[in-house]
């Protein structure tokens, strides 16, 4: 499945304003149905931020490659298509284990009813 970024501010507002997120000692996950008049060929939309409360640049940059690196491990075969999705992280991301990393993110899709195969 392909994976396709997030990357017009309109975009983050929007799933801002959804008001479907859920957020873990790790992350913060916002979701929203993908806009229908969106010409992608991707299943999936995701966008990544990490504010000046994670640290310096280096610690926003590092949280948001190892965000990147769950996303890509997990997202393309556990996450419901048609939606687009926006991790934050927090000053926790960066030292946090990478399996409670992971155990947030799958916690958090399925608190959002979005883990494939855990439609109730």
């Amino acid at each position: 499945m392909e994976v396709g970024r997030l990357k017009r501010r309109a975009d983050f507002l929007r799933l801002a304003r959804s008001g479907r997120r859920t957020a873990s000692q790790g992350l913060v996950l916002q979701a929203a149905p993908m806009p229908p008049q969106v010409d992608e060929t991707a299943a999936i939309r995701i966008g990544f931020t990490a504010s000046k409360k994670v640290g310096n640049a280096v610690r926003r940059n590092r949280a948001k490659r190892r965000l990147r690196a769950l996303v890509a491990e997990h997202l393309p075969t556990r996450a419901e298509t048609g939606n687009d999705y926006v991790l934050i992280a927090r000053a926790a991301t960066v030292d946090r284990d990478f399996g409670d990393l992971t155990n947030d993110l799958l916690h958090a899709l399925k608190r959002l009813k979005l883990l494939r195969g855990e439609r109730v």
